[in-house]
C-alpha cells in the first residue's frame, strides 16, 4: 500500500553551535545527513525562519528544514514552509529525538500526540493537525521525569552516539521509500532492525 509522497522533511533541534551536539538535536542530525548524503548544504532563508536545503531522492523532490527559531517554537518556521507550498500535512517528514525509545532506536509513525514533546506540541498547534509523518529517533530516557529538560540538552555517552548514529544510518537507508510512498515498505524495513543493544545505556 502507498501513501503520499514527500514533499518536506523537518529536523527538529536548537540552533547554535552548544545545542549542536545534544540528544535534543537529533532532528537536525538526520536532515544534516540527508543533505550531506545528496551533495547539496543549507541556506538561511528568514521567510521560512529557519535554514532549507533542496534534494532528490530518487527523482523526489524534496525540501528540508531545520528552524531557527528554538525547539518551543519549531511550529512557526513549519507553517510557513508549509503554507507558503501548500503542502498537506501528509506530505510532511517530522525527525525528533524520542525519549521513549533506546539509543539505536528509531521508527517512523503517522499522527498521535506530542506526549511531552514541546517542539511536536507547537507544530501540531501550529499545523492544526498532528497527521504528519514522524520519524522517531531514541534517546533513551534518564528515569526520572524531573531530569528530562536537562537531559535532552546533554550529549549522549559515547557508546550512546554509536548505537544513535547507527540507527541514523538505517533511516537514511529506508528515507527513499518513505519519499516516494512506499511507507509500509520503509516501517518494514525499519522496525525489522532494531538497535544493537543499546537499551542499557541511560547516559
Amino acid at each position: 500500500m502507498s501513501t503520499t509522497p514527500l514533499q518536506l522533511i523537518v529536523g527538529l533541534g536548537n540552533p547554535g553551535a552548544e545545542y549542536q551536539p545534544t540528544r535534543h538535536n537529533a532532528g537536525f542530525w538526520f536532515v544534516d545527513r540527508v543533505a550531506q548524503a545528496a551533495g547539496q548544504v543549507f541556506r538561511h532563508e528568514s521567510r521560512f525562519h529557519g535554514e532549507v536545503a533542496k534534494v532528490q531522492l530518487d527523482g523526489q523532490a524534496l525540501w528540508l528544514l531545520k528552524p531557527a527559531t528554538y525547539m518551543n517554537a519549531s511550529g512557526r518556521a513549519v507553517a510557513a514552509l508549509v503554507h507558503f507550498h501548500r503542502f498537506t500535512p501528509d506530505q510532511v517528514l517530522v525527525v525528533h529525538d524520542e525519549l521513549d525509545l533506546p539509543p539505536g532506536g528509531a521508527k517512523i509513525k503517522k499522527g498521535g500526540g506530542a506526549a511531552g514533546h514541546n517542539g511536536l506540541k507547537d507544530l501540531i498547534a501550529a499545523l492544526g493537525s498532528p497527521e504528519f509523518w514522524r520519524l522517531r529517533i531514541g534517546i533513551g530516557h534518564p528515569g526520572q521525569k524531573d531530569e528530562v529538560a536537562d537531559f535532552v540538552l546533554h550529549r549522549p555517552s559515547r557508546a550512546e552516539q554509536e548505537a544513535i548514529d547507527e540507527a541514523l544510518g538505517r533511516a537514511l537507508e529506508v528515507l527513499p521509500q518513505m519519499a516516494s510512498g512506499r511507507t509500509a515498505a520503509a516501517m518494514m524495513s525499519l522496525h525489522a532492525a532494531p538497535g544493537k543493544g543499546a537499551a542499557a545505556n541511560k547516559g
